[in-house]
């Protein structure tokens, strides 16, 4: 087992997620994604026991927690098996209008969220034509009155089918008018049933993993100018503010994963008999296990530091993108020590490998992939020239 830590101040919290994640067994798992399904009833589960709700501070009817207790919420989700991703981005995507948006907006929304009777799942931001370059999006949002008209395409918006709301990153003011690239963008708070009755269409994309994501067009939406967030064309600082802590929470998420990979593989390598004697006893099957489990301990050190610079209100951009990166790529290297402990049953359905192997692979990609956080790192950090 790998051992837990005697001082861990979330050994609760921990403890209870996973008798919660027992509740829901690798069959469970297993059937969501052979039918492509939304775990409805986990997402149920984990919003009553007001986990997602962990960083919504008390006076809105959250848990008030600490970024690293909704980290350890996220790490033992994936360390049980479960998939985090189902749900994970409400924690996050809240920040945008915890920080930016008007009591009014805060004392409607936030307690519901909280409850569980709204869910706030989906970001809208990224788009075909623009990746990761955000300030290049092209979806625009024009004022009317009282109301903005909204039209463009979104890609890559997970969960937007299973949402009652989305945050949705949008121009309002052409890219050629503007003094600076990132000014000109909005954030709104857009209710996805009225926006499906009034213009939204939502396409499911079938990916290699069960993610839930699609691509919206949005043609001639009208929004309530009372639900852009902040102030107009500030938007995209809003979003920025929100990465660093989605950066941590997804880190903590891959540290979960690799942990049960390792489990996994020592497991099987102890149990595995073959010419006699247990596979864990070559040290061709020792060494890649142990390696992986070095890489996790690494990042997961990171993973802490960048937490306590994002409590203390310090710059942690850095951190937070080195501690994604490194989290990613140990969880990957738990993964494919796993599958490769496992020959070909890693490849088998019913033990489970194959479906983690896949959901590993997705975080060096997104939120953001690993050649933009090296990029970040070398401009930002070691002073080389900008390189796009």
């Amino acid at each position: 087992m790998i051992k837990a830590d005697p001082d861990d101040p979330f050994a609760e919290i921990r403890d209870a997620v996973a008798r919660l994640c027992a509740q829901f067994p690798a069959p469970y798992w297993r059937q969501m994604d052979r039918e492509q399904a939304y775990p409805t009833a986990f997402v149920q589960a984990l919003t009553q026991a007001g986990y997602l709700a962990a960083l919504i501070p008390e006076a809105y009817g959250g848990a008030g927690l600490s970024l690293s207790a909704a980290a350890a919420i996220l790490e033992e989700i994936q360390r049980a098996g479960a998939n985090g991703a189902a749900c994970h981005a409400q924690m996050y995507i809240m920040g945008s209008l915890l920080r930016h948006g008007s009591e009014a907006q805060k004392a409607q929304y936030l307690p519901q969220i909280a409850s569980g009777a709204l869910r706030l799942q989906a970001f809208g931001v990224t788009e075909p034509g623009s990746g990761t370059d955000t300030t290049s999006i092209t979806t625009f949002a024009e004022k009317r009155g009282d109301h903005y008209v909204v039209n463009g395409q979104k890609v890559w918006t997970s969960r937007a089918e299973h949402s009652d709301l989305m945050l949705l990153l949008a121009r309002t003011t052409p890219k050629d008018k503007v003094a600076k690239r990132t000014d000109g963008l909005s954030v709104f708070l857009v209710d996805m049933k009225q926006a499906l009755a009034g213009g939204m269409t939502i396409r499911p994309i079938r990916t290699m993993m069960n993610h839930s994501t699609t691509e919206i067009f949005f043609d001639n939406v009208r929004v309530p100018a009372e639900n852009l967030i902040g102030e107009e064309g500030k938007g995209f600082r809003y979003i920025l503010s929100g990465m660093n802590a989605e950066r941590i929470l997804i880190a903590a998420e891959c540290i979960g994963d690799a942990k049960w990979f390792t489990q996994k593989s020592t497991d099987y390598a102890n149990e595995r008999r073959v010419f006699g004697r247990p596979i864990g006893q070559n040290q061709g099957i020792q060494f890649p296990i142990a390696r992986a489990y070095a890489q996790m301990r690494a990042a997961e050190l990171m993973v802490k530091h960048a937490a306590s610079l994002f409590e203390a209100g310090r710059d942690c951009g850095a951190e937070a993108n080195m501690a994604k990166m490194l989290a990613a790529e140990a969880s990957w290297a738990a993964a494919e020590a796993c599958v490769q402990t496992h020959g070909g049953f890693g490849f088998a359905e019913e033990y489970d490998v194959e479906r983690k192997f896949r959901e590993a692979r997705l975080y060096q990609v997104a939120p953001i992939s690993t050649n933009l956080i090296l990029s970040h790192l070398a401009e930002h950090v070691l002073g080389l020239p900008r390189s796009y």
